[in-house]
């Protein structure tokens, strides 16, 4: 029930129709709705609210595949919440995994980060170099990966998508997201203020076409990869400096100023990185989209909210902003989880037939 969460129900229900879709969040971000018409997990068959750190192992029972994207999503909550971080991102990963094991789970999906290779000056990042994770969320992916490397095995198929960073319009959109946050500041201010000096590298990745490579995860078979495969999933094209990614959003929004600031200590987070493994092992599940219709998409999108009327920093799509807000309200403890009178009011169970019934 997060950003990426939505199209992932999309993708896996339009690919699986006939599959029993079960989901399982904390609730956090569950209201911070975008543009959706409907909510989202109206396409699984079962929502269930709980906490991933605290998971029965009921849960589990007869299930073929589990797709992990639950996470303190990026470095501003990652420093935040160093503890619980490393709690959500990497102890409970690995409890849930052990238990899809014991369970007879046989596919493990698990949205791992570019962002592990850190600070790279040399040549594109392929998935046998080394790695240099630099902030929390980085470092939790790390070991994560690693002690899925340990799990995996012929029953236990286990793949480690190394996503390029997210972007792209969601029912649930984030803004605390470099493309989508210069895409906001220009729709609202017509201006686009680089905190760095622009050079760092990123890559990048539409939502959608995450979920594009994780519907082919879920049936990737180990002759295809290995009992363990860790993977970059992004596209060569989408490696962008900073400050090329911000002039391709001034050049189809009118009128757009950009600063950037040379006196910034240096951004440490730069990277360029190698997709060609993925293009050879998901030749039919690879990106689609495109920088400029993914900037288009979230114009449009933007402008659909009525955005102006935001303020982008204190709005709800800027997700440490949400879960300070939950805790000044006394709805989340310091540990987020959420205090005995204060529980997620949403319903619990969402059944598809219902769905079909009403589409019919």
């Amino acid at each position: 029930m997060g950003y990426v969460g939505p199209g992932v129900i999309y993708r896996l229900r339009n690919a699986f129709p006939t599959a029993t879709l079960i989901g399982y969040d904390m609730g956090y971000f569950a209201s911070c709705i975008t543009n959706a018409d409907v909510l989202p997990e109206c396409k699984l068959n079962q929502q269930i609210f709980g906490d991933v750190r605290s998971l029965s192992p009921d849960v589990l029972t007869a299930i073929d595949a589990v797709v992990h994207l639950a996470a303190i999503s990026n470095d501003p909550m990652g420093l935040a919440y160093h503890d619980v971080t490393l709690d959500v991102n990497y102890r409970a990963t690995i409890a849930i995994a052990t238990l899809a094991k014991q369970a007879g789970v046989r596919h493990f999906v698990f949205a791992s980060s570019c962002s592990i290779y850190g600070f790279a000056d040399g040549a594109d990042k392929v998935e046998t170099d080394d790695l240099n994770p630099l902030t929390t969320y980085a470092q939790s992916k790390v070991q994560s990966e690693q002690a899925l490397a340990s799990l995996a095995d012929e029953q236990f198929t286990v793949t480690s998508l190394r996503f390029a960073t997210a972007c792209g319009m969601s029912d649930r959109l984030r803004l605390d997201l470099v493309l989508n946050d210069f895409v906001a500041n220009a729709v609202l201010k017509r201006h686009i203020k680089i905190m760095s000096d622009g050079s760092p590298w990123r890559p990048l990745i539409h939502v959608s076409d995450m979920a594009r490579a994780i519907e082919w995860a879920v049936c990737r078979p180990a002759t295809n990869g290995g009992d363990f495969l860790a993977i970059n999933v992004g596209s060569n094209a989408w490696n962008y400096q900073v400050k090329a990614l911000a002039q391709a959003v001034a050049n189809i929004i009118p009128d757009t100023t950009i600063s950037i600031n040379s006196d910034a200590v240096p951004d440490k987070r730069s990277y360029r990185v190698n997709f060609d493994k993925f293009a050879e092992l998901a030749p039919d599940h690879q990106p689609v989209f495109t920088l400029k219709e993914t900037i288009i998409e979230l114009v449009e999108g933007l402008v659909s909210l009525d955005f102006k009327s935001y303020d982008i920093y204190q709005s709800p799509l800027i997700r440490l902003r949400v879960l300070n807000k939950l805790q000044i309200e006394e709805r989340l403890n310091a540990d987020l989880t959420w205090t005995n009178h204060n529980p997620p009011r949403f319903e619990t169970n969402l059944v598809y037939h219902d769905f079909q019934r009403n589409q019919a």
